[in-house]
């Protein structure tokens, strides 16, 4: 038996996020199909991240174990040849056998991309949120300071969020603005929540674009409250980055 790591690239918008469930096409589901055939028996993958519907990976980092003794560049090429145009792995390995995609993952880095212009993006339009109302990046971004360190993130967790501890540790934030007016907000943290950048995202556009102070970023985080919270923010302009390992 083996245990091999996938380092996976996707455009998540024609899917229902990443975990396998009835009657909707996931990644999971495609990659897991997908590698059976290769290794000729069931696979069941494990994610460091589960994306949700519409959200990009451009560093998912998945395991399966395998009896199959096929070599991984045959395995990486033959899994290639059969995954559709919006889904590659870039990296095949093998890793120890104890290896565990989400379970050794010492953080996560998400990017957000948020595209202020008047004018929409047509080339742009699946991988970003586009805004029309000018932001105050600086307000943004002294808001986004208060996200550092360990809280109870509650006040940005999904409504539906079945996770008991909403305690996480964000080690780094930053807002960056591109040529051409994209903004790109940029999040590492222990581990998140559903729907927790895209939440913190459009309460940061909302302290951007004056309908939230940014003074109140600290007593939306304090009240552990959804309510408190700003909008959601698109899935389309959100993406996994990077998953760090010790």
């Amino acid at each position: 038996m083996r245990n091999i790591k996938l380092i996976i690239e996707y455009d998540g918008t024609a899917y229902n996020g990443w975990q396998r469930q009835a009657d909707v096409l996931t990644i999971q589901q495609v990659m897991e199909d997908t590698i059976s055939r290769i290794v000729n028996d069931r696979t069941v993958l494990i994610a460091s991240s589960r994306t949700d519907t519409g959200v990009h990976a451009l560093n998912q980092v998945a395991n399966f174990r395998t009896a199959s003794q096929l070599p991984l560049r045959n395995l990486h090429l033959g899994v290639n040849s059969l995954l559709p145009p919006d889904i590659v792995v870039k990296e095949v390995s093998e890793v120890p056998w104890e290896f565990h995609s989400r379970y050794h993952a010492r953080s996560k880095i998400y990017h957000y991309r948020i595209f202020n212009s008047l004018v929409r993006t047509a080339l742009g339009r699946g991988i970003c949120w586009h805004v029309r109302h000018p932001l105050d990046l600086e307000a943004m971004r002294r808001a986004a300071q208060h996200l550092l360190g360990t809280h109870d993130f509650n006040s940005f967790c999904a409504a539906q969020c079945e996770v008991e501890d909403r305690v996480r540790a964000v080690t780094d934030v930053a807002l960056d603005k591109e040529d051409g007016g994209t903004i790109v907000f940029r999040i590492e943290a222990s581990g998140f929540l559903r729907h927790m950048v895209r939440n913190i995202t459009g309460t940061l556009v909302d302290i951007g674009m004056g309908r939230i102070s940014e003074e109140d970023m600290v007593r939306i985080i304090e009240a552990k409250d959804r309510r408190r919270a700003g909008q959601a923010a698109p899935a389309r302009g959100l993406c996994l980055m990077e998953v760090k390992y010790e």
